[in-house]
């Protein structure tokens, strides 16, 4: 009998469940489906599970069981981040991510299959969930909960795909056998309408936020995603309806930028919604900033502990010059954002670090060198690679600059000024005066670039605002000259670029499966 993909079939197979707070422990891997799903407590646990399964579909996984694709797709794939090459070190995994980047890779690389993977492991857990709550007594509040939070990880999930995939298979059911594992694409339209859908119930199912939040779903998140979705497909009015309700939940911009990711502001006023991690429990916490600074022998000056970031993390994600040099003068958010680690390369590039400068002005020591890392997710932690750091999705400052150009693209771009205005007051800067559309289409553009840097945000960008192909292109005329080891063929976009292959083991177990145009 063919093999059935696990990430397709997990519904089938497996079942996630953890304690009540789904900081508290890991999801179990196996269960019996036929005697769950019976209480409160077990749908508790299921949606624990699902939630779970966000921290490797959008984010980066846990601890050390990684998942890259959601940073080399989302930030890497874009004029934002580059990586540090070493030309020793050619294993296959860092070529195949190098390649993602210099937009060389193919149908074979494993390292984007990540993102299809284990969104479809979000979607199956929360099928298995909206399966089954129909058929249980619950006391109406509570099934509506459960519904809605469902309804908003699949249709978050199914956003992920369309955007990164194109059109694709939608199992709107938990899959019973191997007849319902193989599903043709859909078109991308259908996968639109069920997101929308999806998003639109969770809207009516879920409560406004409460404060403080504990992290889950609420309507602001529904209503943020499905105004997200909307820009996607420029239906701006929608769009604008469904932010001006968010805007009148009590949230608000933290008063400092870098407060927004500090640990001990998590689900904060400004969070809309953030994947959870925890380091005071094993299996729970995260460990981005050590895929962020170079590849070091002893990264203690930078992150308070003697790792090593040689051989497994290290030397990803490295803010560009150019995304440096986008930050205006007197921008907080460069001192927020990025920091330099000074010091000095070996012949085979790995760096001894000698001190953690401020990006500000800054020109190396004499002697010395400067790498710039996303320092962002930097924060105190008390063992290597553990991290207290939760993943940023969707912020209340992402809402006022969606807010803002929805309304400049109706035409209404006074109104959109004091959206944008927000933001920018925040990060220290003068409000925007221009009313002339074009002008302030690139601004709101420019101001997501650095408000949202490192929250895998930009490259999703720059395909929905038709800007991919010209600026990634015009990075490759930078990059190519200042690096002899990038190929002549790379930084050479085309249309068949803007949507990633689906993955090769996908396309062998379910031969529905039709690839996408250029990577045949």
């Amino acid at each position: 009998m063919k093999k059935i993909s696990i990430y397709i079939i997990f519904a089938l197979l497996g079942l996630a469940s953890c304690k009540k707070s789904f900081l508290d422990q890991n999801p179990l891997s196996q269960g019996n489906a036929a005697g769950f799903y019976k209480t409160q407590t077990d749908f508790e646990q299921a949606l624990n599970g699902a939630y779970q399964g966000l921290r490797a579909s959008i984010s980066l996984g846990t601890g050390t069981s990684y998942v890259t694709a959601p940073w080399l797709m989302g930030e890497m794939r874009s004029d934002n981040t580059f990586y540090d090459y070493k030309a020793s070190d050619r294993a296959v995994v860092n070529v195949y991510r190098e390649n993602i980047d210099n937009f060389l890779d193919d149908k074979f690389n494993t390292e984007t299959a990540g993102m299809w993977n284990n969104n479809y492991v979000v979607i199956s857990r929360a099928n298995a969930i909206l399966d089954r709550i129909g058929g249980v007594t619950l006391a109406d509040s509570v099934k509506n909960r459960f519904t809605g939070e469902a309804e908003f990880l699949r249709a978050l999930s199914y956003f992920y795909l369309v955007r990164y995939y194109g059109g694709v298979p939608l199992y709107l059911h938990a899959v019973q056998n191997q007849t319902q594992a193989f599903l043709a694409r859909s078109s991308a339209d259908s996968v639109y309408a069920q997101i929308i859908a999806d998003a639109t119930d969770a809207v009516q199912k879920l409560n406004p936020p409460a404060f403080p939040q504990v992290g889950r779903a609420t309507k602001g998140s529904a209503l943020t995603l499905l105004a997200d979705v909307y820009m996607t497909q420029k239906k701006y009015a929608d769009a604008e309806a469904a932010l001006e309700k968010v805007t009148q939940m009590g949230y608000q911009l933290q008063t400092d930028y870098a407060a927004a990711f500090a640990t001990n502001n998590k689900n904060s006023k400004e969070s809309i919604f953030e994947i959870q991690y925890s380091m005071a429990i094993l299996g729970q916490e995260s460990s981005f900033i050590y895929w962020y600074i170079p590849r070091m022998a002893n990264c203690t000056i930078v992150t308070g502990d003697i790792a090593n970031t040689i051989t497994t993390y290290g030397g990803w994600n490295t803010p560009t010059q150019d995304l440096i040099g986008a930050y205006e003068s007197g921008d907080k958010r460069l001192d927020a954002s990025i920091a330099v680690v000074e010091g000095t390369w070996s012949s085979s590039s790995d760096f001894t670090p000698s001190a953690v400068k401020s990006i500000v002005g800054y020109t190396p020591s004499p002697g010395k060198a400067g790498r710039p890392f996303n320092k962002k997710y930097l924060h105190a932690h008390t063992l290597p690679q553990k991290t207290d750091d939760n993943w940023p999705v969707y912020r209340y400052a992402e809402v006022l600059l969606l807010l803002a150009e929805s309304l400049n693209e109706q035409g209404r771009t006074a109104d959109a000024l004091p959206w944008v205005n927000q933001v920018r007051g925040r990060a220290g800067l003068a409000p925007l005066t221009s009313t002339d559309q074009t002008v302030l289409r690139d601004s709101i553009l420019h101001e997501r670039r650095v408000e949202l840097a490192f929250e895998n945000k930009r490259w999703l960008d720059l395909v929905r605002t038709g800007n991919a192909i010209t600026v990634m292109n015009a990075q490759g005329d930078i990059l190519r000259p200042a690096n002899d080891y990038l190929s002549p063929n790379s930084y050479k976009l085309t249309t068949d670029r803007l949507l990633f292959p689906i993955p090769y083991s996908e396309t062998q177990l379910n031969t529905k499966l039709t690839q996408n145009h250029g990577y045949e």
